[in-house]
C-alpha cells in the first residue's frame, strides 16, 4: 500500500542523503538526478549514521556568538576568541566521536587519461599567426592587423586541440524545488547588486577619473594594450566599457564603469555555484551562490566600479574549468581553464598569481595518481593550461618585455623599497601581513574606505561562522578522508589573498577587500559547504517530521538574518560613510550646469584647487565635459578672465585667501555658499560680472 505523499522537506532530505528515488512515484514526469561520476576527483559524502550531532548545534551557536562579539558595534575580541575556541573544541569531540564515520572513502579509482591528439593541420598556421602577431604587437598599440593575426592564431589553437565532445543525452526541462530555489537566489542576488546602482556608491573618486580618461583615450581611437596612465593598467576594462558606451549610450560617466563591473560580479556567480557542486554537491553550489549573492563584500567590489570584479570572476570560472577537467579527463575543460586565465591576466593585476594557484592545483592532484603515464597525461595538460594561458596573454607580454619596468611598476612598489625603505623587518611584516589577511574574515578588512565598511569583518556573521565551520569539515575531509580537491582548495585562499598581503613597504593597505578579491571564491564556497554539511549531519542523526521542519526553518532563519545584515552594511553602513569622506563633484557639476542654463559660457566656469579638495577632472566628467578639467590656479586668474562676461568660480568654504582674492579682482560680484545635504560638503559660488 502506497504510503503518505511526502512533503518538499522530505523530498528536500532525501535530495541531502544521496536517495531521492525513494520518492520518485510521486514526482510525475520527473526524472532522477543523474548520479555523478565516481572518482578519486568527485566522491558523495558518506551518508552513514552519526552520533552525537548536537556538539554541531551547538559549534554552530557559539561559531555565531562568537563572531557577534566580534562585530564593531559590540566588539569584545577576547569574549569572541573563547567562543571560536569553543566551537572548536565542540567539532572535533564530534568527529573524535564519529572517527569511524569520516574515515578514508574506498571507491574504485578510474584509470586517469587525456585525449593526446593534436591536429597539426591546425597547430602548424596557429603557430605561425601567433608568432605574427607578436612581431606586430609594437609600440603598445592595438592595430586591424595584430587583432586580426591574434585572434586568428587563437582560434586556428583551439581548432587544433578542441575534442570532439561525446553526444549528450538531453533531458526535458523540469520546474523541480531545488530548480525553483536556484531561480529565487539568482534575482535575490541581482537585486543585491543592481539596487540603487547609482546611488550606492554615489561619487567617484580620483581613480576612476583616471579610468574614464583611458576609456576617452580608447573612443578617441587611441588603442593602448596597456595604459601607462596611474602606473599603469591592463586593458580590459577600459575596452569593455568603450563597448557598453556604445552599446547603451551611457556616456563617459560613472554609469558606464558600474555597469561593466557589476556585470563581471553577476557573472562570477554561476562559476560561484558550479565550484561549490564541485566540492560537496548542488546544495553546496547553491548555498554558496546564496552568500556570494548577497555578501557585501562581493557586492562592494562590483559597485565601486574599478577592476577589482575582474580578478574573482576569472578565478572562479578557470577554477572551476580546471577542476571540472581533473574529474572529467575533457581536454575542452583544460583548454577553457586556460584562455580564461589569459582573459583573466588582461584584467586585474592581482590575477598574476592566478597561475600559482592553479599550479598548486596540478600539483596536488600530481601526487593523487599513482602511475607514471598518468603523471605525465597531467604535465600535458598543464602545459596545455599554461599554452593557452599565455597565448591570450600574448599582446601585454609584448608590452612587457619592451617596458618591464612601467609593467612591474605598481606591484614592483608594494613588494621593494622603491618609493620608500620598509618600515621594519619585511620578514616580521609579511608574517603579520599574513596573519591579518587569514583573520580579516573574522575581525577587520581593513581602513580603505572606497570600496569597504573600515575595520569591520569582511563577511558578516553567518556567513563568518559557517565560512569558519566549513574549513573545519573541508580540513577533515582533506586529512581523513584524502580529498585532493579540499586541500587545495584550503589552501587556495592565503594564495589569493597574497596580492595584498605582499604589501611589505605599504602594510598599512593589508588587509583589504580590493586586492584580495579573488579570494571570496574559496571562503564563500567553503561557507556554503559548512552549511551544507551540518544541516546533512543533523538530519542524518535525527528523524521524524519536527526535525525536517527545524532544519527548514533554519535555513531560512539564517539566511534573512545574514540577507538583512548584509543589506543594512552595503544600503546604509557603506553608503553613508562613503558619502560623508568623498568629495561631492556631482553637485559641482550640477552649479557648473546651472550656470550654463542661466546663460553663462561653459568655459567661464572654474574650481579653484584647494589641498585634499575635489578631483576638478571629475567636475567636467560630471557636467558632461569628459575631457574638460574645470581647475583654475591663482595665477592664471587674469589671463583666464581677460575678456567682459559673466564668470562663475568655486571654492572650498576653508580657501579665505583665494576667496578674498576673487572678491578683489572683481568688485562686481555676488558670492553665495551651496549647503550640500551632507555635512563638511558646502562650497562657495562666486559670480563675477565683468
Amino acid at each position: 500500500m502506497q504510503g503518505k505523499e511526502p512533503s518538499l522537506l522530505d523530498y528536500l532530505r532525501s535530495i541531502f542523503q544521496g536517495n531521492p528515488e525513494q520518492y520518485s512515484i510521486y514526482l510525475q514526469g520527473v526524472e532522477k538526478p543523474e548520479e555523478p561520476e565516481k572518482s578519486c576527483l568527485q566522491s558523495s559524502e558518506k551518508n552513514q549514521a552519526v552520533s552525537h550531532a548536537y556538539l554541531i548545534i551547538l559549534a554552530l551557536l557559539l561559531a555565531m556568538s562568537g563572531q557577534y562579539f566580534l562585530e564593531p558595534v559590540r566588539r569584545l575580541v577576547g569574549m569572541g576568541v573563547f567562543l571560536y575556541f569553543a566551537a572548536v573544541t565542540g567539532m572535533v569531540l564530534f568527529f573524535w566521536k564519529n572517527k569511524d564515520t569520516f574515515s578514508p572513502l574506498s571507491e574504485k579509482v578510474q584509470t586517469w587519461q587525456v585525449s593526446q591528439e593534436v591536429r597539426i593541420g591546425f597547430l602548424f598556421p596557429a603557430t605561425i599567426l601567433l608568432a605574427a602577431a607578436f612581431w606586430f604587437f609594437q609600440d603598445n598599440r592595438f592595430t586591424l592587423l595584430n587583432v586580426s593575426l591574434w585572434l586568428a592564431g587563437i582560434i586556428f589553437f583551439v581548432l587544433a586541440v578542441w575534442e570532439k565532445p561525446q553526444a549528450v543525452h538531453k533531458t526535458k526541462f523540469k520546474a523541480t524545488p531545488f530548480l525553483i530555489l536556484v531561480v529565487l537566489i539568482a534575482l535575490l542576488s541581482i537585486f543585491f547588486r543592481v539596487y540603487e546602482l547609482q546611488a550606492v556608491p554615489s561619487q567617484m573618486f580620483s581613480d576612476h577619473a583616471e579610468k574614464l580618461l583611458d576609456v576617452a583615450d580608447v573612443l578617441d581611437g587611441k588603442t593602448s594594450i596597456f595604459f601607462t596612465r596611474n602606473t599603469g593598467r591592463e586593458p580590459l576594462q577600459f575596452y569593455l566599457t568603450a563597448l557598453i558606451i556604445k552599446i547603451f549610450n551611457t556616456g563617459i560617466s560613472f554609469l558606464s564603469l558600474k555597469i561593466g563591473t557589476v556585470l563581471a560580479g553577476l557573472l562570477t556567480l554561476p562559476f560561484i555555484y558550479l565550484t561549490g557542486k564541485e566540492l560537496g554537491g548542488k546544495w553546496v553550489g547553491l548555498a554558496a551562490l546564496f552568500f556570494t549573492g548577497v555578501g557585501y563584500w562581493p557586492n562592494v567590489i562590483s559597485r565601486v566600479a574599478l577592476r577589482y570584479a575582474f580578478y574573482p570572476l576569472f578565478t572562479a570560472a578557470t577554477l572551476y574549468y580546471l577542476i571540472k577537467g581533473l574529474r572529467t579527463r575533457n581536454r575542452n575543460d583544460f583548454l577553457l581553464a586556460g584562455l580564461l586565465l589569459g582573459v583573466g591576466l588582461n584584467g586585474y593585476s592581482s590575477t598574476r598569481f592566478l597561475p600559482i594557484v592553479v599550479s598548486v592545483f596540478f600539483l596536488i592532484y600530481f601526487f593523487e595518481l599513482k602511475t607514471k603515464p598518468e603523471r605525465q597525461q597531467l604535465v600535458w595538460m598543464f602545459l596545455l593550461v599554461a599554452v593557452a594561458a599565455f597565448f591570450v596573454f600574448l599582446p601585454l607580454f609584448r608590452y612587457w618585455i619592451e617596458n618591464p619596468a612601467l609593467f612591474s611598476y605598481r606591484a614592483a612598489t608594494r613588494l621593494l623599497p622603491i618609493e620608500q625603505p620598509y618600515p621594519g623587518n619585511p620578514l616580521l611584516i609579511f608574517l603579520q601581513n599574513l596573519w591579518k589577511a587569514m583573520t580579516m574574515f573574522f575581525y577587520d578588512n581593513g581602513e580603505i574606505w572606497v570600496h569597504s565598511v573600515p575595520n569591520r569583518p569582511a563577511l558578516d556573521v553567518v556567513s563568518a561562522a559557517f565560512y569558519f565551520v566549513g574549513n573545519i569539515f573541508c580540513l577533515v575531509k582533506a586529512v581523513r578522508q584524502k580529498n585532493w580537491l579540499a586541500k587545495a582548495i584550503i589552501i587556495s585562499i592565503p594564495l589569493l589573498l597574497i596580492s595584498s598581503i605582499l604589501s611589505l613597504v605599504f602594510p598599512s593597505e593589508n588587509p583589504s577587500l580590493n586586492r584580495p578579491g579573488g579570494g571570496y571564491v574559496p571562503v564563500f564556497v567553503l561557507a556554503g559547504y559548512g552549511l551544507v554539511r551540518s544541516m546533512q549531519i543533523i538530519l542524518q542523526a535525527q528523524s521524524g517530521k519536527i526535525w525536517k521542519y527545524a532544519v527548514g526553518g533554519l535555513c531560512v532563519l539564517l539566511a534573512a538574518i545574514c540577507g538583512l545584515q548584509n543589506y543594512d552594511l552595503v544600503f546604509h553602513e557603506y553608503k553613508e560613510q562613503f558619502d560623508l569622506k568623498a568629495w561631492n563633484t556631482t553637485e559641482i557639476a550640477e552649479e557648473i550646469q546651472r550656470f550654463c542654463a542661466e546663460g553663462g559660457n561653459i568655459d567661464n566656469a572654474f574650481v579653484v584647487p584647494y589641498p585634499y579638495w575635489v578631483d576638478t577632472r571629475l567636475v567636467g566628467i560630471n557636467a558632461g565635459l569628459p575631457r574638460k578639467d574645470y581647475a583654475l590656479w591663482v595665477e592664471d586668474f587674469s589671463e583666464a578672465t581677460a575678456d567682459s562676461g559673466t564668470y562663475l568660480f568655486i571654492l572650498k568654504p576653508e580657501d579665505d585667501q583665494d576667496i578674498a582674492l576673487v572678491q578683489k579682482m572683481f568688485p562686481a560680484n555676488s558670492i553665495f555658499e551651496y549647503h550640500s545635504d551632507i555635512p563638511g560638503k558646502d562650497f562657495i559660488e562666486i559670480r563675477v560680472n565683468k
